[in-house]
Formats: structure tokens, C-alpha cells, sequence
């Protein structure tokens, strides 16, 4: 048994191999873009048609088997996991949260979309004839579909991966993590790191290609607006300006920045939507979005399946423009959205976050395309308002301010929609800064975010990043480039599904393991555990229990199952700057089975209200075990007590060894389960 010196506390720090190898391949295409934007364009344009003639296939089947593993997580039995320690509970309050992840979700794509689509699908429909009934019937549905739930599954599959294994196992918030169950500590070398680089570089296309679509649309509400000219030279500036400000959110931090631009454009949002529902004829648009979602939901599976394999050319190069483009741009995005629903979602469950992630975007973006969508085709089918139509299919950037110049106050209305469209622009971009700024950092602790100055450099890439594939192209480049990227990095997810079925089933034969035998109760007189109870502990409290109960309790345990031949080691570190208790692990050598990991860690947290106490903040000395903390204090335990729980633990552990039988040799103890950082983190 060895007894580690407390460790200095760790600080955040750059990831030096997926930071320079993620700048270098951006780099790499900066230079060749914008010198050879002609060839450029050419190449982009080539490659979208390889994939959609290659991986067209491919890309729609991964879209459906990436759905349906989120809704069979999330609700089977596993669903009720919390993504973090079992006593974590949400940071942010279901509106706060709903906004935020609307706004990094879909932003200002909503306004470049939600009239030109539908009105295209109406005008120019794959497999219909073009404007008639039924191309008006089924053009919403057709947009549901690559708005809905497919793509947002991709969402909570790489956000709830990324939370649990970094919340719950305390592994770095990146995306080799979600892979530790199939490579185990592999993923700390050259795979870990090219997975967390195809992640980067993926992020930053696919921000890059929605801020471009953006910036183009704000060049010409700037243009309507103002008279301002619609051109790259604008549309550079207008980059450069929301760079700044989506900086300035950034450094400012989630709390202060992030929620409130999303609250605020969400309410903006919801205005402008009962604008247009109210001014528009109100009863047949709440008619036509029943049938819209009833079309939807009725046709989902066919619609996810068809790949207009007997339709000819034409709808093979519809397929290619509209629904592979989009699958190949969520691709792109969920490292991003991951992330960040992840950095958002801590402390609730995983059933609560495949609903909420699910249904909660799902049901405004049908009432917002629904109610915008059937009023632009309206205004073509039966009030002869072509020009409309005709921007659709050739300017989409312009439908949604024709659309708005057939209601009153048409000053108003366009000044609300370059105002979502900025703050929908800085919260992508900051969002995506910070995400950016968090895969390229080795983090101390995984509910810290990375140093500001790399926040702010992020910020200039997908500026630059933007600019170049305006250069080469516009709206052509931004969707081939978007789709090619994604095609390797939708392998990752495939393999990110694999480790978290892996985790989870293993976690389920834990918990299994728990019910079975039973645990001893703390003990003492009634009027202790009473105590206990109601006990605030201020840090000189937590370090006494540490002190005379908790180090000795796993001392004397450590030491008497090395005296029965085994092996255990305990050591201690401090793993938070502001907090300087130490944590305690006792970690026990199985052979090639899981190793049993029972690790003290102290939290600062702030007092409740309801509780007398003489400071503001109080000490909990949480347990986590391999699989993740579990919701139990250790403050105001005696030696024997601990020992008592201790070894229920571990009983349970053999006891989860002997179920999982053969699994078990291939089981392996997360290590951000017990506080270690990968192993270049140590290396500082």
C-alpha cells in the first residue's frame, strides 16, 4: 500500500497535439482557398456530387440509427441515469435551458430557411408535379423532416455522451472520451487526438457554413434596410464586426453572455411568429399545421428511407442539395451542439434530456416553419406574388423580407429580423468559440471552460474560416464543404454509439449489483444521524472529518487487504484551485478485472436557504466509485462508518463482477472516475 504526497493543484492548459494539428488543416485551407478560389469551387462542387452519389445511402441510414439509439436510451431503464454525480441536480431552469440550446442548435438558419424552403419544395418538388396540390401538401412536411427530430437526435446523441462521461466519469470534456469503453486509456494517444482534431475540424466548417449563410442574409437586410451593398466586401465586414461582439460574449462567459442573447432572441422570436400568425389568416395556418405535423409524424419512416432511387437525375441532384446537405450539416454541428448541450445539461437525466432535446425544438420549429412556410406559399399559389417564389429558388437570402413587406409595419418587422439575426449569429459564434476553445484545452475540472484568450482566438478562425468559403463560392461552397467534412467524422459517432451502449449496459449490471446486496446504514445513536442530516459543514468541519475519520478509515482498510494478498493503493491530490481540501482514493488491483475505485472528493457549494449555518457556502465530501459519484456525504462520519461503507461498496463491486461474468476482464476503470487527468494533463 502507497500513501502519494497531496499533488499541486492541476491548471487548465492547451492541448498541444490537437491544437496545432487542428490549426494546421485549417491553416492549410485557408491558404489554398483563398488563393485558388475558382478551383476551390470547382472542387467543392465535385465533391458533393461524389458523396451524394457514393454515401447518399449511407448518409440517410445513419440518420435513423442515430435517432433510434437516443429514444432507446432514453427510454429503457437506463434513462433514469443523471448525467453527473446522482445528487446533481440542473444549473439552469428549463426555459433558460430550452433557449439556450435552441439558439446554439439552429439560430439564424431558422430566418434564412423558413420561407425559402417550403416555397422551393412547392415550386420545385423532387418527385411531384411542381405547384400543384399535393407538391402544397406534402412542401412543409418535406422541410419538418430536415429541421426535426433526425437531425436534433444527432444532437442528444453526441451531448448526452459527451455529459455523462464527462459529469458522471469525470473524463475530459472531449470527444475521445465517449470512446474510452472500446480503446480504454488508447484514447490519451494518436487516436484519441485524431478523433478530437476530425471533431474540431468538422466544428469549424459546419459554424462556418451557418454564419455564412447568415452574414449573407444580413448583408441584404442591411441592403433592404439601408441601402447598404450586397457584396463580399460587406459581407467581410459584417464577419468582422460579429466576431467582435460574439467575443465579447464569449470572454463573458455562459451565464452572463450565452443565456441571456438566447433568452432574448427567443422571446424575439416567439413575437415575430404570433405576428405573422395573427396577421396572416390565423385559422387556416393553425389548420395547416395539425396536417403538416400529422403528415410528418404519419410519413417519418418512409421519408427517412427515401432515396429517390427510381426518381431520375433531377431528384438524385435534389437529394444531394437538400436532404444530404442537411444530414451532412448536423453531422458537422454535433460536436459543437454536443458539447455545448452538454456544458448546459449537467445534473439532469438522460430521459429528461432526450425529451427535452428531442421534443422541445421540435415543437417550436414546426410551428415556426409551418406558419412561415404556408404563408409564403400562399402568397405565391393564390395571390400571384412570383417575385416571392422566384428569390426562393434563386436568392433565399432575400424571401424573408419580401415575405414581411405584405404585412404592416414592415419597418419594424425587418428591423426585428436583422436583430435576430445578429444576436442568432453571435450566440452561434460565441457558442462556437467556446466549444472550439474547450476541445483544444486540457481542463483542470470539466465544469471549467477554457482560458478566455483561446475563446477569443476560436472567434478570428471561424471568421476567417467563413470569409474563405464566401471566396470560393458562396452558398455552393458552404454546403459541399460542410457535407464533405462530415463524412469521416459520422464514423466517430458510429463508434462514439458503440462506447456508450458499452458504459451504460455496464452501468445498468452495477446498479443491478447495488440491489442486490445490501449496504449498512451509517448507525449510531438517532439523534447523530439527525445531526448529520442537518449538517452544513464549513471547510473546518469537512478537513476534521477528512482528517480523523476518512484518511485513517481507508488507511486501515488499504492495509488489511494488502495483509490478505491483494493490492491497494491510496492516494490524494487536489484537483481545484479554490477549493484546497484534498481528494482521497483508494483504488483496488482486481487482476484483469474492473478495479474497485472508492474516491473522496470535496465540493463547495453554496448553503440552502432553509438550513441555519454561519457561512454562505458549506463543504459536501462527495463518494465517487468507477462508474461515477453517487449521491452520499461523508461529513460528520466516524472512522467506522466509513469503514462500514467502504466495504458495502466493495461487496457490491465483487458482487457487479461475478453478474457481468466474462464482460467483466473486459471492463476497465474510467479514470476520470477517480480525478486522474489523461496522462499527458500530468506532464505539465
Amino acid at each position: 500500500m502507497t500513501h502519494d504526497s497531496p499533488q499541486p493543484a492541476r491548471r487548465d492548459r492547451l492541448n498541444p497535439v490537437v491544437f496545432h494539428g487542428s490549426v494546421a488543416g485549417i491553416l492549410v485551407f485557408l491558404v489554398l482557398t483563398m488563393t485558388f478560389t475558382e478551383q476551390a469551387g470547382a472542387f467543392f462542387d465535385a465533391g458533393l456530387a461524389w458523396v451524394n452519389d457514393t454515401f447518399g445511402w449511407y448518409y440517410m441510414l445513419a440518420a435513423v440509427a442515430y435517432l433510434v439509439f437516443v429514444i432507446v436510451i432514453g427510454t429503457s431503464r437506463i434513462g433514469r441515469i443523471r448525467l453527473g454525480p446522482d445528487h446533481s441536480r440542473p444549473e439552469f431552469s428549463l426555459v433558460s435551458w430550452a433557449s439556450m440550446l435552441f439558439a446554439a442548435g439552429i439560430g439564424i438558419d431558422l430566418l434564412f430557411f423558413c420561407v425559402a424552403e417550403p416555397l422551393s419544395h412547392y415550386l420545385a418538388p423532387p418527385d411531384l408535379s411542381p405547384e400543384s396540390a399535393a407538391a402544397m401538401r406534402a412542401a412543409v412536411p418535406q422541410t419538418f423532416l430536415h429541421w426535426g427530430l433526425s437531425g436534433w437526435g444527432m444532437y442528444v446523441l453526441m451531448g448526452m455522451a459527451l455529459a455523462y462521461f464527462s459529469y458522471r466519469h469525470r473524463l475530459p470534456l472531449a470527444i475521445r472520451s465517449a470512446l474510452f469503453p472500446l480503446l480504454g486509456k488508447r484514447i490519451h494517444g494518436p487516436i484519441g487526438h485524431a478523433v478530437d482534431i476530425t471533431a474540431v475540424v468538422s466544428t469549424v466548417f459546419g459554424i462556418a457554413t451557418s454564419l455564412g449563410i447568415g452574414v449573407m442574409q444580413l448583408n441584404y437586410g442591411l441592403t433592404f434596410m439601408f441601402g447598404v451593398p450586397e457584396s463580399l466586401s460587406t459581407q467581410v465586414v459584417l464577419i468582422i464586426l460579429v466576431v467582435v461582439l460574439a467575443t465579447i460574449s464569449v470572454v463573458s462567459g455562459v451565464e452572463k453572455g450565452i443565456r441571456r442573447l438566447s433568452e432574448f432572441n427567443m422571446l424575439l422570436a416567439l413575437a415575430l411568429l404570433l405576428f405573422v400568425l395573427f396577421q396572416g389568416q390565423t385559422l387556416h395556418l393553425l389548420d395547416a399545421l395539425v396536417l403538416n405535423a400529422g403528415d410528418y409524424l404519419s410519413g417519418f419512416v418512409g421519408k427517412s428511407f427515401d432515396t429517390y432511387a427510381f426518381a431520375g437525375e433531377d431528384a438524385q441532384q435534389w437529394k444531394g442539395w437538400w436532404t444530404i446537405f442537411f444530414w451532412g450539416w448536423w453531422i458537422a454541428w454535433t460536436p459543437f451542439v454536443g458539447l455545448f448541450l452538454a456544458r448546459i445539461s449537467r445534473g439532469r437525466t438522460i430521459r429528461e434530456f432526450v425529451v427535452g432535446a428531442l421534443l422541445i425544438p421540435l415543437g417550436f420549429m414546426m410551428a415556426w416553419m409551418s406558419i412561415f412556410g404556408n404563408s409564403g406559399i400562399e402568397l405565391v399559389a393564390n395571390e400571384g406574388l412570383t417575385a416571392l417564389g422566384e428569390q426562393a429558388l434563386n436568392t433565399p437570402q432575400t424571401t424573408i423580407y419580401t415575405f414581411l413587406e405584405q404585412y404592416p409595419y414592415i419597418g419594424i418587422t425587418a428591423s426585428v429580423v436583422t436583430i435576430l439575426g445578429i444576436v442568432f449569429f453571435v450566440t452561434s459564434a460565441d457558442s462556437g468559440a467556446l466549444v472550439l476553445a474547450n476541445f483544444t484545452s486540457i481542463l483542470s475540472d470539466v465544469n471549467h471552460d477554457a482560458p478566455i484568450r483561446l475563446r477569443i482566438f476560436w472567434s478570428v478562425v471561424i471568421g476567417l474560416v467563413t470569409v474563405a468559403l464566401l471566396m470560393a463560392g458562396g452558398l455552393g461552397a458552404l454546403q459541399s464543404a460542410v457535407v464533405i467534412t462530415a463524412l469521416p467524422f459520422s464514423l466517430v459517432i458510429f463508434a462514439i454509439m458503440a462506447g456508450m451502449a458499452r458504459a451504460l449496459k455496464l452501468e445498468n449490471t452495477k446498479a443491478e449489483a447495488r440491489l442486490h446486496v445490501s449496504g449498512s446504514a451509517p448507525g449510531g445513536d438517532w439523534r447523530e444521524r439527525l445531526d448529520r442530516a442537518l449538517d452544513t459543514s464549513n471547510r473546518a468541519g469537512a478537513a476534521a472529518t477528512i482528517e480523523h475519520a476518512i484518511r485513517p478509515a481507508l488507511a486501515q482498510f488499504a492495509q488489511e487487504l494488502e495483509s490478505r494478498g491483494q493490492t491497494a493503493t491510496l492516494s490524494e491530490s487536489q484537483e481545484e484551485e479554490d477549493e484546497p481540501l484534498p481528494s482521497l482514493t483508494l483504488q483496488v488491483e482486481l487482476g484483469e478485472a474492473a478495479s474497485f475505485v472508492y474516491q473522496v472528493h470535496p465540493h463547495r457549494l453554496r448553503t440552502p436557504s432553509f438550513l441555519p449555518a454561519d457561512d454562505d457556502y458549506y463543504v459536501r465530501l462527495d463518494v465517487y466509485l468507477a462508474e461515477g459519484g453517487v449521491d452520499k456525504d461523508l461529513n460528520g462520519y466516524t472512522r467506522g462508518q466509513v469503514i462500514g461503507d467502504v466495504l458495502s461498496e466493495y461487496e457490491r463491486h465483487l458482487h457487479f463482477l461475478a453478474l457481468a461474468g466474462d464482460a467483466s476482464s473486459q471492463v476497465q476503470a474510467m479514470p476520470g472516475a477517480v480525478g486522474e487527468l489523461p496522462e499527458e494533463a500530468t506532464q505539465a
